[in-house]
């Protein structure tokens, strides 16, 4: 989809991520290996009573997902930045659902402009887990 067919309010739900504890695990020890992401014994004695997943692991499973839409098909160019907030911990076997809004347009040149993407994702119990604004470089229409 082209800068100039997008819409401030546009939006796609984003299909459900499960965090499977073995991935959880395997992320946490090859990127994120602290005891409250690979000690079980550890993690019981944590104001969260079990192992929670890594942020960026919970946050890349909705991000995964997000990308299967293809928003914005070949027109993307690049990414250019994303900012990432965490409210409630991730723990295995969750499953995090979520939608991606079309929050901001900024037109950089004819040949291109930046579309801010607002996900929020929220667990099974409907408590929201995380935001993620990112920014995208998409083509403009030729004229």
């Amino acid at each position: 989809m082209y800068f100039d067919d997008i819409k401030i309010g546009m939006a796609v739900d984003i299909s459900p991520a499960v965090i499977e504890k073995e991935k959880m695990l395997d992320f946490a020890r090859n990127y994120d290996n602290i005891p409250l992401h690979t000690d079980e014994e550890y993690a019981k004695s944590t104001p969260f009573g079990n192992l929670i997943a890594p942020g960026v692991m919970s946050f890349m499973a909705v991000w995964a997902k997000y990308l299967e839409v293809d928003f914005f098909g070949e027109e993307l160019l690049a990414g250019k930045s994303t900012k990432i907030e965490w409210f409630k911990p991730v723990f295995a076997e969750d499953m995090l659902t979520g939608k991606a809004v079309v929050t901001n347009l900024t037109k950089r040149s004819e040949k291109n402009g930046i579309v801010e993407v607002t996900i929020e994702a929220y667990n099974q119990h409907g408590n929201l887990v995380l935001t993620d604004i990112t920014e995208a470089i998409v083509k403009c229409r030729k004229v």
